[in-house]
């Protein structure tokens, strides 16, 4: 009788056990709308913060468009568009005019300049005398890769010097952009310190 009895009160020990874990779905539940509450409010934090840096860049003036005559294409690329910052400073994001939104892009260099095409997001235009360098780097604002993975454009737009980064669908297109975009701005430079001897 007493086995009897030992059998009855361990069934009714793990019995109790599992309904007491049945019992704990409220907490459960708790702790997820909590977690929830946390990630919006962070979320919320971050939209604000990205509304203030976008204020402090009020300056900016307007991103210029591209004109109708550009002439011939000099090199085409397709990719993705990963920012633009401070030149110099890689993590100094600039969200001012849409520059800050990551997308695909479509680029032309033409003797005019550079054509920035954006599905999604604002399109723009480099002018040809507003291109300062090109060069490979590894990340720029929150992107990191490769080393010579990014192709970093340096261009100058209301005083400012800004690097952009590119990263073609076909990463060895790169060097030539590179050597293209270097090649203008040297020419560029020469003329104008022509034209200043001359003055």
């Amino acid at each position: 009788m007493s086995t009897y009895l030992f059998a009855a009160q361990i069934a009714q020990t793990a019995a109790e056990k599992k309904s007491a874990e049945v019992t704990d779905w409220a907490a459960r539940i708790g702790w997820v709308v909590g977690l929830l509450l946390f990630i919006a409010l962070v979320y919320w934090l971050m939209r604000q913060g990205w509304k203030w840096r976008g204020t402090l860049q009020g300056d900016l003036p307007e991103l210029p468009a591209a004109p109708s005559g550009q002439g011939p294409a000099r090199l085409e690329l397709s990719g993705r568009y990963h920012g633009s910052t401070t030149a110099g400073q890689w993590l100094d994001r600039i969200v001012a005019h849409g520059l800050g939104t990551r997308s695909r892009v479509e680029l032309t260099l033409t003797d005019a300049g550079l054509d920035v095409v954006r599905p999604g997001a604002q399109d723009f235009f480099i002018p040809a005398a507003a291109l300062r360098e090109a060069r490979l780097d590894k990340g720029i604002a929150g992107k990191v890769l490769a080393e010579g993975g990014l192709l970093i454009v340096t261009w100058e737009h209301g005083g400012k010097q800004l690097d952009s980064g590119f990263r073609s669908d076909h990463a060895a297109e790169h060097a030539a952009w590179v050597e293209a975009i270097n090649s203008m701005t040297s020419t560029s430079n020469t003329e104008t310190s022509t034209e200043g001897a001359e003055r």
